[in-house]
């Protein structure tokens, strides 16, 4: 694959800078509210002052084009401002998952080698004992004054010129863990950043200036990828910096959001929230949900209570957006006549190419089972640093997401199961070789194998089987120094829910633990190998 150098852009198109598309609508809509949190509101106009201020501080730190900012934060205003000052100023995006352990920011300051992080106090002591370049700087929101993200705003011109970009220059590091165990992140380019704005925009959500988008989960997350199309069309977004029921739909009635996404485990918890109540969110006219597989039963259930206005994307970091989708009339069209659409993912639409295609990379029969691989303008430039990675699933421009499906004869898809391990838990990606690593740092582990399994609430859930060492006593006490553990090193969602000792794990002939033996039971009663 081609090399890229993020200090010289590679030969390519020029292309329109996101942020500098998204500071033409902060002009235009200068007066409406752009972002707002519980503590802060920003309107269009101070968006823009404050992402060039930015900008501007972001280079007076020494930042050239090309460099990694990190941001580990929870959701507040800041974000949106870190994104587009990024876009303008040439500077590439490495946002850090808020429920990270420390240890795991700073494998990721490390990998990406920021020359930033921007962060809050608390946080930044937690993870500092884990960097190991001293040269990177960190921008506190609530720092001193030599550390301080407001006094650098601050001492900045609120006038800033976008950079020209190239299609091919790196713009985003999404972050993911490796099925390898170790970690990977999908440089998404300008240019892929640009397909996404225009498939979102080209789609049709239906959102415009006088809407609120309200995003709970993390922005660094799937969420996050609908901000800038919504700066695009004038409206609000909302960022909502946890999630509980109860409080979740106050706030969403006392905000008139009128359009969201969730995971499915957050929609399985309002269904409990608000049972028996019907359209508990009137304003409500979008709920987007995807990052995880949903029960139909659990999609009809959520159609009664919210209304008609449920619709599904399928995607991946490494895809930049969705690829697939499963409309509001696709939804009402599987209640009318065909139930069997709502375990599909939904069709492709627009730029995106979705083939189905066997181990030699040939089309598959309509309606047997293959690997779904991507390919098109919002098709990742390969994973950061790593060109083994790379080449194991893109191939001629083709990712190779790992995902088994089928594809009926109106071109719905349907996933069946996964050709990698991954657990996929409250919307979160998992890799069971990343939880087995830790596991095996404990000195009383002898053998170990994570995989996935039925959760009601999570959708799934990590499991774990392990063997211990001989003499280990297989108790109470022993289960619980193992989850503390595993505490101090994976983030929450990471962490086995259920762990079993066991004398010993099923092997193959050449000694590989046979990790879909160990599964099965656990999915007995399923149709599907995805929950």
């Amino acid at each position: 694959m081609p090399s890229f150098s993020t200090a010289h852009p590679p030969l390519g198109a020029v292309i329109p800078n996101v942020g500098a598309l998204v500071a033409q609508c902060c002009r235009l809509y200068a007066r409406h509210l752009a972002v707002s949190s519980a503590s802060k509101q920003l309107t269009y106009a101070a968006l823009e002052q404050r992402s060039n201020r930015l900008a501007h501080a972001l280079l007076a730190q020494g930042l050239a084009r090309g460099d990694r900012v990190g941001i580990y934060l929870p959701n507040c205003t800041e974000i949106v401002e870190i994104e587009l000052a990024c876009y303008k100023a040439g500077l590439i995006k490495a946002p850090f998952n808020a429920r990270l352990s420390p240890r795991e920011v700073g494998e990721i300051a490390d990998n990406s080698d920021a020359a930033v992080i921007i962060t809050t106090a608390a946080r930044a002591e937690s993870f500092k004992p884990h960097l190991r370049n001293a040269a990177t700087k960190l921008i506190l929101l609530d720092g001193d004054e030599n550390h301080s993200y407001e006094r650098l705003l601050s001492m900045a011109s609120d006038q800033f010129s976008p950079v020209a970009v190239q299609e091919h220059e790196v713009a985003v590091l999404h972050y993911t863990s490796g099925s390898s165990g170790v970690l990977k992140a999908a440089m998404q380019t300008f240019g892929n950043r640009l397909a996404q704005l225009r498939k979102f925009l080209m789609r049709g959500e239906g959102m415009q200036s006088g809407h609120t988008l309200g995003l709970v989960g993390p922005v660094t997350h799937a969420s996050g990828m609908q901000m800038m199309p919504a700066l695009c069309t004038g409206a609000t977004i909302h960022l909502f910096s946890h999630f509980e029921p109860a409080r979740f739909v106050h706030d969403m009635r006392a905000l008139r959001v009128s359009h969201t996404f969730m995971v499915p485990t957050m929609i399985n918890m309002l269904l409990a929230e608000t049972a028996g109540q019907y359209r508990p969110l009137p304003d409500l006219l979008r709920l987007g949900y995807g990052a995880a597989p949903m029960a139909p039963a659990r999609i009809l259930q959520a159609m009664d209570v919210f209304g008609p206005i449920l619709s599904q994307g399928y995607g991946a970091g490494e895809t930049t957006s969705g690829v697939c989708a499963l409309t509001v009339q696709d939804h009402l069209y599987a209640r009318a006549a065909r139930p069997e659409l709502l375990a599909s993912c939904g069709r492709p639409f627009l730029e995106s190419r979705v083939e189905v295609v066997d181990d030699d990379g040939q089309h598959v029969p309509q309606g047997e089972v293959g690997e779904i691989v991507v390919s098109g303008a919002d098709v990742f430039a390969g994973y950061w640093r790593a060109p083994d990675l790379t080449a194991e699933v893109l191939q001629n421009g083709r990712y190779h997401t790992g995902d088994l499906a089928r594809v009926d004869e109106e071109g719905f898809v349907y996933i069946v199961d996964r050709k990698k391990d991954m657990v996929i838990s409250g919307g979160f990606n998992v890799y069971p070789s990343e939880v087995e690593a830790v596991l095996y740092e404990h000195g009383a582990v002898q053998d170990a194998c994570v995989f996935a399994i039925p959760d009601d609430k999570w959708g799934e859930a990590v499991a774990a089987h392990i063997v211990l060492k001989q003499g280990q006593a297989l108790d109470e006490a022993a289960l619980g120094q193992l989850n503390s553990f595993c505490a101090e090193r994976l983030g929450g969602f990471k962490r086995p829910r259920h762990i079993e000792f066991v004398q010993q794990l099923p092997k193959n002939p050449n000694g590989k633990v046979m990790r879909k033996a160990v599964q099965a039971p656990y999915w007995a009663n399923h149709s599907r190998k995805v929950n």
